[in-house]
């Protein structure tokens, strides 16, 4: 009778604040299962402080506040065979060195698309009633308007910017709508725009054409400070703009002077550059700006989501199967 093969060992290294929320007890009593503990759970600052409990280390189970898998952090890590991200964004975190090792590195960017989705989703559909716009007249006004022009979410427009996890996740909402998607995505196949229900349009066309445009783009040196005067001066009269990505997407000089001077736009920002905004940014105080502090990002119990991911993805590494939400290292540089 063949033995079992032994069990990996594990090590758990992200910051201590939402570490309950991203492995909660159920999650990590069946990880507890699967792997030997290194050690308890390291944030990142006390990793550094002792690197050598990497010796043995074979899997690194991690999430926001992970480590850089740089040269040094490899070097203590002989036996790494596996790096399971309990977040969205691995960019920050991977270096050349670790690429060339082979390692492979689950994102749980799949899970963390959800809420974001559905944020994106509520305030689409408040964009086309421009609830944002007419709750900014009556407040002023005290008066209701009669009979508002609105698009409303029948064969209204809408435009992505970006179709990776999140932009086709939000399609795929908007799809039960009767409204007309638009996207722009360099790197989008007509295939993945058939999938999805899109249009593929450039980008000047998606701002001047649609009623809400969201952004669901990486932030890449190409893509900073895209949206600028022109584009927002080009949308139409009560268009909503959503930002749920990265802030630096946006000129935020250029916004602040369109949106003054266009009263009847609305700029919905889960997401600036810096963040928060600097105690004077115009942004607190625009009041066609509504600003949000990552609501759209998963929290609390939606966190779970990310570390059932990771437990689903152990199973797989452990079972010898493929992992379902590897990062391919050649389309990793232009993931959010």
């Amino acid at each position: 009778m063949n033995e079992p093969a032994p069990r990996p060992t594990a090590l758990l290294v992200m910051e201590e604040e939402r570490r309950a929320d991203v492995y909660p007890c159920e999650v990590l009593a069946e990880i507890d299962r699967l792997v030997h503990w290194q050690g308890p759970p390291l944030t990142r600052q006390q990793l550094a402080d002792d690197p050598d409990v990497l010796g043995r280390t074979d899997v690194l189970l991690t999430g926001w506040g992970a480590p850089v898998l740089d040269a040094a952090f490899l070097s203590h890590a002989p036996q790494l065979q596996a790096v399971l991200v309990a977040a969205g964004s691995v960019r920050h975190l991977t270096t050349p060195a670790f690429w060339a090792r082979g390692i492979p590195i689950v994102s749980a960017a799949e899970a963390n698309a959800i809420p974001v989705a559905e944020f994106t989703l509520a305030q689409v559909l408040l964009g086309l009633k421009q609830v944002h716009r007419i709750t900014r007249e009556v407040a002023s006004s005290r008066r209701f308007p009669h009979n508002p022009k609105v698009p409303g979410a029948y064969r209204s427009r809408v435009g992505l910017m970006g179709l990776g996890h999140i932009g086709r996740l939000v399609a795929a909402h908007l799809s039960r709508f009767d409204i007309e998607i638009l996207a722009t995505d360099p790197i989008a196949s007509a295939d993945t725009a058939r999938r999805t229900n899109v249009r593929l349009v450039g980008l000047e066309e998606l701002f001047a054409t649609c009623h809400v445009v969201s952004l669901h783009a990486p932030l890449l040196p190409e893509t900073r400070g895209t949206i600028g005067a022109r584009l927002l001066n080009s949308l139409g009269p009560g268009a909503t703009l959503i930002n749920t990505a990265r802030g630096a997407l946006i000129d935020e000089r250029a916004a602040v002077e369109v949106l003054r001077a266009r009263p009847d736009l609305t700029a919905v920002l889960d997401v600036t550059h810096p963040e928060p905004p600097a105690r004077d940014s115009p942004l607190f105080t625009l009041p066609n700006v509504v600003l949000t502090p990552h609501l759209g990002g998963a929290l609390g119990a939606e966190r779970h989501r990310l570390g059932q991911l990771v437990l689903d993805e152990l199973r797989r590494f452990i079972g010898d199967q493929p992992l379902q939400y590897a990062i391919d290292p050649t389309r990793a540089a232009s993931l959010a």
